[in-house]
Order: structure tokens, then C-alpha cells, then sequence
């Protein structure tokens, strides 16, 4: 993130709204993602290294007396016109505060150190937050929103929800309130499970709930909930489908009491699904008792699991092969794979090896980025998504045009009767983006126009899902609605059509928000423990 004495000093980077800046120069002084300016305007920039390819550049004003006494207290010589600030950690680790052990775990990224003989009580990473259609959008809720409670809409017995394994965050809650951690980072590292642990322990400290009830996500190899299961002490863990908590947590920070089911659209990377397969673009029809999966993204090969993660024209690779379009030479996904590993890739997909179905949402938005040519290896989480947005954003202005999925209906399409989920079929998308790069459009276009296809799939399945069910709330969550212009295309659309709405503005929509979701399904007063 970029500080300086005061947002002034950023004018010429980013654009700056009034509901933004009400957000930098409040009491919480959370990191702002703002959207960098094209071009910027004449003076300093930042490195090419901070933020790559992302359409947002995160600022922040001064909150402690470190930071006053870097930029240059009344009368001092001018210090500098702007830092470029990141915490003490490695990416996906919990931010380190014990002087000697940040000595040896970040010895390798800093150059000079600045020690204090104050031990730090309680590790707090700062919050990340965005505008989106003039509310905020919670990515990170930490320093200046944690241990503050929030309300729920219904009364909940003492209970612990350990959230998921990447983004964790834990969550109490008792009577109607729930206080959830502050971040703490991604499970699969052992300094991560023991921040964990300390911040249980911390939380029930300042709380005055004793859980009598654990709540954890329903993958059988997560950390957080192998660390339920060990902790139990007798008493009852109950598993929570994680697409399910993710529409939860957006009806309880809304206010619903359950009484009236929700269409839910469940949007993110990886979530595991009930029939083991790697959900992630889902439709539930769903409340706090229970859902069902009214539509998903059709099924495709997750070819080497995290390996397609990091490197996107592998998912690219793996969606042209299922909608049966040829790996041209010509084609920017195709170019970028090694010709060792795309023969090796091939055989993989004929064999099915290490291939588990995936309707993940994000693998496809990855996909969509090395298929258009804008990204076809993440360095960091989320990198290709993110700059697919950026491209999107960069588009012409006066296209209208959209990609459209196909959506098999079983009730429609005489398949057999039954209650099987509408599948929307992302091969007509991909054979239009391979049309379009071969008659010449530019990612941009190809980026915009995918945008406008998820969004009107969003409305076409929820318009089926109100004919069908008689509902017409909508609840929008999970890690890919952290990309403001679908979810306000999304919430365009659907509000135009006469459904309400429900977005995120208390709890990040990703994996930072789950533990809420998780703790109003497992615990909430009279629902029995699974």
C-alpha cells in the first residue's frame, strides 16, 4: 500500500471519491483500494513491482506515530512524498511480531530494522476495503473492525466456527452476537495454525462465550477442520458445506431470520462440494437449515490441482479440451505452455489423471485470462482474475456485445425427471473468445465481453430460480464478487429485473467471511447438531 501525509499526495495516481475518502481519513483507517489513473497524471509512480496488473493501487493515511515521524511532523524538513508499505510477513504467512524471530524469518526482505522494547499482545494485519457502487466492499477485515461484535438476526448458542483453510478466520458467538478474528492467514503453514490457535485463545479472553458447539467446513483434508476435530473434548463438531456458508453469511449480515429461503450465488475458487468434486459456480436454493443446488457450472478436469492454480493456461488447456475446441497453435494459452508439459498435459487429460471436476467459477475466469492472452502465470492469489478485470475495465466504451453460456435444463432438455441441477455449459463462451482472437479483437474487448456474459448467466438462472421456487431475494458471495464490476453488473441486472439484492458490506464475500456463515448454520438456537 502507498501512504503519504495526506490523500492530496495521491492525486495524481488514483481517482478519489467522496465516499472513498471518507473511508481514508475515517476512524478505522483501513487500507482504500482506489482505481489507478489512465494514464496517471505527471509526477512520481510507483514501482511496476507494487500491485502488478491490478486496476487498483492501495492507499492509506498515517495511523500510528511510526508512520507521523517517516512522513515529517509540523516543521520538519520534508520527508518523503509518499512509502510504499507492506507488512512484516512472507505472502500467505501470519505477520511476525516478535522482534528476534522477524531477525530470522524476514531476513531475506528487509535491509534495516526498527526494534521496540514493547512486546506486541495480539498481531492485527491492517483492513483492505473498496468502493463498490458507493458502499464498502470488505476485502480484509482486521486492525480498526476486529474484536467489535456484530449483530445476528437470530440467537445462536455458545459456539466456535473455525472458518476454512485459506484466508482463515475464526469466529464466537453467543445469544446474538459474533465476534469474528482478524485475518490470519492461509492454514497451510505451521506458524499459521498456531496463529490460529492464539487467536482462538485470544478471542475467548475478551468474550464471554465458551463454546459448546464447533462448527468447520466439510473438506475432510482442511487444517482448520482436522484442528475442530482434535479439540472437541466431547463436544459436537458440525460440518458446514462451504458454498452454503458463504450465502449464510450474506443472509445473517443482512438481517434474515431464515424463515424464507434466499437464491444464492456462490462464486469462488475452490470450495469442496458434497459429492466430492471442487465446487466454486454454484446456485443454491438455500436458508439457514439447509440448500439445494439448483445450478452450477458445468463440470471440467482440474488438471495437477494447484499446478492449474498457478498456472492458468493449464485451466485454459483443460476448458478448450472440454467444449472440444482444438489447441491451435495460434492461440495465446496454447503458446504459452511449455511443448514438454502441454504433450504431458494431453495425456493427463485422456487418462484422468489427478483430474478432479472442478465448477469452480474462478478456474474459469483464470481460463478466460490465459485464453485471451492477459495473464497465464499467478504470482500471487487471484493474479489472473484480477488482471481480466483490469483488461475489462481498459475496454472501449460503446460495446455491448456478450459471450453466452448454454444452460441444460433437465426439465427442459428431456433429460429424466428428477431433481438434477441446471448446468451452465461454458463452451459456447470459450468458442466465441477463440472467434474473436482470430478475427484480430483485442483482450480488452474479449474481457469486457466475458464480464457481461457472467453477469447476464447470473440473471438468466436466478430468473429461473424465482419462476420455479417464488423467490426473489438474491444473496451474491464468494471470493469472485470481490471483482466490483460483475458484482455491479450482476446487482444491475437483477435489481433492473425486480429481486433484492443482498451484497457484502461487514464481512469480506471470500473465505474471510465463512466462519459466519459456518456458526449461524451449526449453531443457531433449536437446529439440531449434524
Amino acid at each position: 500500500a502507498l501512504t503519504g501525509p495526506g490523500h492530496g499526495r495521491h492525486r495524481h495516481l488514483v481517482r478519489l471519491t467522496d465516499e472513498e475518502r471518507a473511508l481514508l481519513t475515517g476512524t478505522v483507517r483501513p487500507i482504500v483500494l482506489l482505481r489507478r489513473l489512465t494514464p496517471a497524471r505527471a509526477g512520481r509512480r510507483p514501482a511496476d513491482a507494487v500491485a502488478p496488473g491490478s486496476p487498483d493501487l492501495g492507499v492509506m493515511l498515517p495511523y500510528t506515530p511510526v508512520h507521523q515521524l517517516l512522513l515529517g511532523l509540523p516543521g520538519d524538513p520534508d520527508g518523503p512524498r509518499l512509502i510504499v508499505m507492506t507488512s512484516g510477513n512472507v505472502s500467505g504467512e501470519p505477520i511476525v511480531t516478535d522482534d528476534e524471530e522477524a531477525l530470522e524469518r524476514l531476513a531475506h526482505l528487509a535491509d534495516a530494522w526498527l526494534t521496540h522494547d514493547r512486546p506486541i499482545h495480539v498481531p492485527c494485519d491492517d483492513s483492505v476495503v473498496r468502493v463498490c457502487d458507493g458502499r464498502p466492499l470488505i476485502v480484509r477485515r482486521a486492525r480498526g473492525y476486529t474484536p467489535l461484535p456484530l449483530p445476528l438476526p437470530v440467537p445462536v448458542r455458545p459456539a466456535l466456527a473455525v472458518g476454512g483453510d485459506l484466508k482463515n478466520v475464526c469466529c464466537l458467538g453467543e445469544g446474538r452476537r459474533a465476534w469474528l478474528s482478524a485475518h490470519i492467514g492461509d492454514m497451510d503453514d505451521l506458524a499459521t495454525q498456531h496463529a490460529f490457535e492464539r487467536a482462538v485463545a485470544q478471542l475467548e479472553s475478551i468474550t464471554p462465550v465458551r463454546p459448546r458447539l464447533l462448527a468447520a467446513d466439510r473438506h475432510p483434508a482442511y487444517r482448520s477442520a482436522r484442528w475442530a476435530a482434535r479439540n472437541a473434548a466431547g463436544r459436537p463438531v458440525v460440518r458446514v458445506q462451504h458454498h452454503h456458508a458463504h450465502v449464510a453469511a450474506a443472509m445473517a449480515e443482512h438481517g434474515l431470520d431464515g424463515s424464507r429461503p434466499v437464491l444464492g450465488v456462490a462464486f469462488d475458487g475452490t470450495g469442496y462440494g458434497d459429492d466430492g468434486a471442487v465446487w466454486g459456480g454454484e446456485f443454491l436454493l438455500a436458508d439457514y437449515d439447509g440448500f439445494t443446488r439448483l445450478g452450477h457450472l458445468a463440470y471440467v478436469p482440474l488438471p495437477g490441482g494447484d499446478a492449474a492454480v498457478h498456472r492458468p493456461y493449464r485451466m485454459a488447456l483443460a476448458h478448450l479440451r472440454a467444449a472440444g475446441l482444438e489447441w491451435s497453435a495460434e492461440l495465446p494459452c496454447v503458446a504459452a505452455c511449455p511443448p514438454d508439459e502441454r504433450r504431458v498435459l494431453e495425456r493427463q487429460l485422456e487418462r484422468d489423471l489427478n483430474c478432479v471436476p472442478t465448477s469452480s467459477m474462478g478456474r474459469l475466469f483464470d481460463a478466460v485470462s490465459s485464453l485471451a492472452g492477459v495473464c497465464h502465470r499467478s504470482g500471487y492469489e487471484a493474479q489472473a482474475a484480477v488482471e481480466l478485470e483490469a483488461a475489462a475495465l481498459r475496454a472501449p466504451a460503446g460495446d455491448a456485445c456478450a459471450y453466452a453460456f448454454a444452460l441444460r435444463d433437465p426439465e427442459t432438455d428431456g433429460g429424466p425427471e428428477g431433481p438434477d441441477p441446471l448446468r451452465a455449459d461454458p463452451a459456447p463462451v470459450l468458442a466465441g473468445i477463440v472467434d474473436d482472437l482470430r478475427a484480430g479483437t483485442g483482450p480488452e474487448l474479449i474481457a469486457a465481453r466475458f464480464h457481461r456474459a457472467v453477469a447476464r448467466l447470473v440473471h438468466r438462472v436466478c430468473a429461473l430460480g424465482r419462476e420455479r421456487h417464488q423467490v426473489d431475494t438474491v444473496a451474491l458471495s464468494g471470493g469472485v464478487f470481490l471483482n466490483s464490476p460483475l458484482s455491479s453488473a450482476c446487482a444491475r441486472a437483477l435489481g433492473a429485473d425486480g429481486f433484492t439484492v443482498l451484497r457484502h458490506h461487514l464481512v469480506p464475500p471470500g473465505d474471510g467471511g465463512l466462519a459466519l456463515g459456518q456458526l449461524v448454520v451449526a449453531a443457531r438456537a433449536g437446529a439440531a447438531p449434524d
